[in-house]
């Protein structure tokens, strides 16, 4: 029996967010739920941005589906948990420290930021270790421009990044379950900080990030798993050891400090030679295709890892 694949999304039928928006709203006045629609960006924010590096041939997914369907623990283990527990989160007033082995520590206003650096638009795929994948119009700017201005010291080997705590705005970090320990933290080699590719979001769709996706800013780094991609981000520290990152600290058997998207090794629980992308279409009208070495940007970073055996650096 063939198999059955959905047809492709163009863009041009992809629900304007003005739309989607209102018509969350309704839906919400209509079954009594304001909190609702506020967690799915009432206070977004439209985003000036110019045309990034980076562009793809493949249908992006749905907003509905990024901001539906997605993994942010601090709200929540389910997937819908980020979207409908995240109204009470404040982005805003909001600061970046930046510090450790730097010449220039400082700490950022996230709005500063926004102004200083060009934003972009970047479109990426994004491969998370479960074996789902969505192809995400982000809007941000190069980590490699903060770097510079702060200027890393000659010993500064990796970067690390820590998440906010705020139990009282995050019910995810609250109770006598707590499924990860917190902050959540991550962490990135110098050089892979420093690729082209790597990004700090503060946006998609065209508009601020919503609370749910890792308001005000969190970390993009195509190539890998997408847990790589810390949220809510409030410091960034260089250091010369490796630093901890989350998953790794909480099973390590599973969870590698690399994390690179490769088909040929498989998370101990079930194999990364294929994933299902989100179309919006449902469960079993997901398209089930190949995975891609490094999700497809090998042609970027596989000078990287020159050397190194593929299969160890998961």
């Amino acid at each position: 029996m063939p198999t059955f694949r959905p047809p492709r999304i163009p863009a041009s039928e992809i629900t304007p967010r003005s739309v989607y928006l209102r018509r969350r709203e309704l839906l919400g006045m209509a079954a009594g739920g304001a909190a609702l629609f506020a967690a799915h960006g009432a206070l977004a924010a439209p985003l000036a941005a110019k045309p990034g590096p980076y562009k793809l041939d493949e249908a992006v997914t749905p907003l509905e589906s990024i901001t539906t369907y997605n993994n942010f623990y601090e709200f929540g283990v389910d997937k819908n948990a980020p979207s409908a527990l995240s109204g009470n989160f404040k982005p805003r007033p909001w600061t970046v420290k930046v510090d450790g082995m730097v010449s220039k520590p400082g700490e950022f206003d996230i709005d500063q930021l926004m102004k200083d650096y060009a934003l972009e638009d970047r479109t990426y795929r994004m491969r998370c270790v479960e074996g789902w994948s969505m192809v995400i119009p982000w809007i941000g700017f190069p980590l490699a421009s903060l770097l510079d201005r702060v200027e890393p010291l000659g010993s500064a080997k990796f970067v690390a990044f820590e998440t906010v705590v705020r139990p009282d705005e995050m019910p995810g970090q609250t109770g006598l379950f707590q499924p990860l320990p917190w902050p959540y933290v991550e962490g990135l080699r110098l050089d892979e900080a420093r690729n082209p590719l790597t990004i700090l979001a503060v946006g998609l769709y065209g508009e601020t990030l919503p609370n749910q996706n890792g308001a005000p800013i969190r970390l993009v780094v195509p190539w890998k798993y997408g847990f790589k991609g810390i949220k809510s981000i409030v410091r960034i520290s260089l250091t010369d050891k490796q630093p901890p990152s989350t998953w790794n600290i909480a099973n390590p058997r599973e969870y590698g400090f690399y994390s690179n998207v490769n088909p040929d090794v498989d998370h101990p629980r079930w194999s990364q030679a294929t994933e299902r992308r989100i179309t919006g279409s449902g469960f079993f009208g997901e398209e089930r295709r190949p995975t891609l070495l490094f999700n497809g940007y090998g042609k970027e970073v596989a000078s990287l890892y020159a050397g190194m055996d593929l299969k160890a650096n998961y």
